[in-house]
């Protein structure tokens, strides 16, 4: 794929990958290594460099809040999503149903 086509690609899916993130640390608390597997399972590929500083920057706008608990050993940092999360993604969603309502418009 040429570069230029994978730049346009990362843009668009990005909000994608936020609304997911979003939708589920909504349902319960998340870790970076379950998102990535999970995202991985509708097709995005993500490192950790690339989804840990998404996951801050959700957390910068006050989107997600994180803590660090223990897991066995080690220590792992938890995201959940935050009121003003809520708030954005619930009008996110709405985008993206009025948004796939005129995509598929007639195919449905």
């Amino acid at each position: 794929m040429p570069r230029v086509a994978k730049d346009v690609d990362r843009d668009l899916y990005a909000g994608l990958i936020r609304l997911h993130v979003l939708h589920h640390a909504g349902e319960k608390p998340i870790y970076g290594a379950w998102i990535i597997e999970e995202l991985n399972r509708h097709g995005y590929s993500l490192s950790a460099g690339t989804l840990y500083p998404l996951l801050h920057g959700l957390e910068k706008k006050g989107y997600l809040r994180s803590r660090q608990v223990r897991a066995g050993k080690l220590g792992r940092r938890i995201y959940e999503i935050t009121a003003k999360g809520r708030k954005v993604f619930a009008a996110a969603r709405e985008k993206v149903r009025e948004l796939f309502g005129e995509l598929f418009e007639g195919e449905l």
